[in-house]
């Protein structure tokens, strides 16, 4: 069987680029396709697949500048050949699933999220942009929207990351899907020994206005409580004028010196909405609690009481009452731990596989 496996841009190591790591161990001959490769950026295991390119990637400071080209990418992804291909996997949340498939193959679309730009968060991108590009916006993203939802009826079967994105996907496109959460390595990660652990919060990922990490800043400065910042991103100058004595910025790090951090800390803070989120079940595969806005993926992982506590509305107030009620919860790091193994990547495979077998079989009988 002929596998080919769409991604929108591979520029680095995120959420969506372990899904592909998974998806490429699932079909080691697959070719991936993609609008910017910039091949230092992503992993052996990536790497050694056959990538083609879009004519995306030739055009001036693609690596870089890959988003300002984004009215260009359905046309690129209608110029792909992909006949002969029996089975083809799109990974969605910047353009990808508006190839034009062979009519006997299998389009099966793994949505992260329906692109968040033009759709739920379509005005924060607009709000935050500059001055031309927010009158740019308007009709370029009223002619994408009405191109992604006419290339939604090109999929064949939707399987969403989390059942938040499924909503959106019924919502914005109109059609069902099948919820299987992305694959976390949780084995990756340890408890560490109660003599280890220390009392500083955490706080993980990408540095973007969105996850707003800036209200986690705010509010360990006000409790005057050890806040420590690994990652990296447009907001982490900010951040570090934004810091008070106990906030402590790391900017990016070694995957060694997260998991550590990850292990010793009181618990995770996780202020933004995510579609799913890895981070939470990574702190909590390490057996450390998680501090969350109460929307998006996290109501999905993070159990109330067992691995965490909620906060309802994104504010200073908010984060530091919910800090405060962490103080009554019993915690208990081996219970957390076999909680996040449910999201582990031996159950994202069974179920992929298990979805896209039964398709694929499907599709056969109908012939």
């Amino acid at each position: 069987m002929k596998v080919a496996i769409i991604h929108y841009w591979l520029v680095g190591m995120r959420g969506g680029e372990k899904v592909i790591e998974a998806l490429c161990e699932m079909y080691p001959q697959a070719d991936i396709f993609t609008h910017v490769y910039v091949p230092e950026m992503v992993s052996d295991r990536i790497r050694q697949h056959r990538i083609i390119p879009t004519f995306i990637n030739s055009l001036p400071r693609a690596s870089k500048m890959y988003k300002t080209y984004l009215p260009l990418m359905p046309l690129a992804l209608e110029q792909l050949d992909l006949r002969g291909y029996d089975l083809i996997i799109s990974s969605e949340s910047g353009p990808s699933k508006g190839i034009i498939a062979p009519s006997d193959a299998l389009h099966v679309c793994y949505c992260h999220t329906p692109m968040r730009y033009i759709w739920n968060m379509y005005h924060d991108y607009r709000n935050s942009a500059g001055r031309v590009a927010r009158l740019m916006m308007p009709p370029l993203t009223h002619y994408l929207r009405t191109w992604d939802v006419t290339s939604a009826a090109r999929v064949d079967s939707f399987v969403a990351n989390s059942a938040t994105v499924a909503r959106r996907i019924h919502r914005y496109y109109g059609a069902p899907s099948v919820v299987i959460h992305p694959p976390v390595d949780t084995g990756a990660f340890s408890i560490a020994a109660p003599s280890e652990l220390d009392e500083y919060y955490l706080m993980a990922g990408e540095l973007v206005s969105y996850k707003r990490p800036d209200l986690a800043v705010r509010a360990f400065n006000e409790m005057k409580l050890r806040l420590v910042v690994i990652g990296g991103g447009e907001m982490l100058d900010e951040l570090h004028r934004l810091a008070g004595p106990t906030v402590k910025i790391l900017g990016s790090q070694p995957f060694d010196v997260l998991k550590q951090h990850y292990a010793r800390c009181r618990a995770l803070i996780f202020p933004g909405e995510e579609d799913f989120g890895m981070v939470p079940v990574e702190a909590m595969a390490s057996g450390r609690p998680v501090v969350a806005f109460g929307r998006g993926g996290a109501t999905e992982t993070v159990a109330t009481g067992l691995s965490g506590v909620f906060f309802a509305e994104q504010s200073v107030e908010a984060i530091s009452s919910a800090v405060r009620s962490l103080a009554d919860m019993e915690i208990d790091p081996e219970k957390i731990a076999a909680h996040a193994h449910q999201f582990g990547r031996d159950q994202f495979f069974k179920k992929m596989r298990s979805h896209i077998d039964g398709l694929l079989a499907a599709k056969s009988g109908a012939h």
